[in-house]
């Protein structure tokens, strides 16, 4: 994994319908107001994205290995499990998401969502097929197209008079002051995105030529294209009216620009997710295939997709972070600060209770509007309880 490949498979991961999607809740805010919460949720959410990058760089681990340095092989286990799991969520609504897009867009008296559901499901399987060590042709072709076609987007978003008076003025769009979203919470949905690759990164990472420079372009990279994305989801908001990301991209009259835009964002984005379903799914049990697993999981989502209704996410959103944050916080306290390495044991009982505290810390904090949303706040507090942890193991040693 060089830098150059590490930054062409993030751009594809930002360049996402989910991230358009997410930027329209933020219109109420005005767009001034709106772009700091993006941004500042971004540069939080992102230094986190590149310490866990880091981690797993520079100890050869995927993701959910590195899990077994703080909590032992059976915690890594248990938490390989749960990201498998949430990974396979992921896949099924992004293939959701992006199949209903392309079926506005398309525009037929029929409905012809499943049949994109479909479309999309089968490139997966492809880019899959095609593996991470020789995506980089594919992903550059990719990373080209979906870059000038959404500068078009922009364009035809931003680009007339009336879009510039509304941004002028950062009044949210008509019909939209019910959907009113404080600071706080929009700094929270904007740490969400990033934060909802960390149990993600190390995957791939861990083959990195230069563990830290690869880490940084994938943050970098990250953070650049995500913060992109939100912009044009909460700027088409304000300046269409609309906070349906469909309907907004049916109005751009891009017609088949558009539709490349929505497949293949939504492809190189759940590529990610249902691949390390798979190196997830490996950690669990060491003779499972990576790329069979990655399929199935592919195939499932697929499936879940033409089958279920996955238009509210925010409660999976809220249970990714509260099991992954505080999962993060410790895994972060121990490899920066304690030094701890508990891969040679079963379990690490004492770090498995501060995990269920944190847990319970983000679930609680849910109640409140800090300032800057309620997972920092929470992986603050777990990170405090890891290093006390950590203390007390290392005094019990002594």
């Amino acid at each position: 994994m060089t830098v150059f490949s590490s930054s062409l498979i993030w751009f594809g991961a930002g360049v996402s319908i989910a991230e358009i999607i997410t930027g329209t809740y933020f219109a109420p805010l005005g767009f001034a107001k709106g772009m700091a919460a993006i941004a500042i949720g971004h540069v939080l959410g992102c230094a986190l994205l590149f310490m866990t990058g880091v981690i797993g760089a520079k100890k050869k681990m995927a993701a959910m290995q590195t899990t077994a340095l703080s909590f032992g092989k059976i915690g890594a286990k248990f938490f390989g499990l749960l990201n498998a799991a949430q990974l396979l969520g992921w896949t099924g609504i992004m293939i959701y998401d992006g199949s209903l897009c392309a079926n506005t867009i398309i525009n037929g008296a029929k409905d012809y969502s499943k049949v994109a559901a479909l479309a999309i499901g089968v490139l997966i399987v492809v880019w899959i097929l095609a593996g991470v060590r020789n995506l980089d042709k594919l992903n550059f072709a990719a990373a080209i197209a979906l870059f000038c076609l959404t500068i078009l987007l922009c364009v035809k978003i931003f680009g007339g008079a009336a879009s510039g008076a509304a941004m002028a003025a950062g009044t949210a769009g008509e019909g939209m002051a019910d959907q009113a979203l404080s600071f706080g919470a929009a700094i929270e949905l904007s740490v969400a995105m990033p934060l909802s690759w960390l149990p993600v990164i190390s995957d791939y990472t861990k083959d990195a030529k230069r563990p830290v420079a690869v880490s940084l372009a994938a943050a970098v990279v990250y953070f650049l294209v995500s913060v992109w994305m939100y912009a044009i989801g909460m700027g088409a908001a304000i300046v269409a009216g609309e906070s349906s990301i469909d309907i907004v991209m049916l109005k751009t009259g891009l017609g088949i620009a558009a539709l490349v835009i929505v497949v293949l964002s939504t492809v190189t984005t759940t590529y990610l997710d249902a691949y390390s379903a798979g190196v997830s799914s490996q950690s669990v049990h060491s003779k499972i295939n990576i790329k069979a697993a990655a399929i199935i999981v592919a195939v499932l989502g697929t499936v879940g997709a033409i089958l279920f209704n996955m238009d509210n996410i925010t409660d999976f959103l809220y249970l990714i972070g509260s099991v992954f944050a505080p999962m993060t916080a410790i895994l972060l306290a121990d490899f920066f600060v304690c030094k701890n390495d508990s891969s040679a044991k079963k379990i690490d009982a004492a770090r498995i209770v501060v995990w269920i505290l944190g847990f319970a810390l983000y679930r609680l904090f849910m109640r409140f509007d800090f300032v800057f949303g309620c997972t920092l706040p929470a992986m603050a507090a777990t990170f405090v309880l890891a290093l006390a942890a950590g203390r007390l193991s290392g005094q019990a040693r002594q």
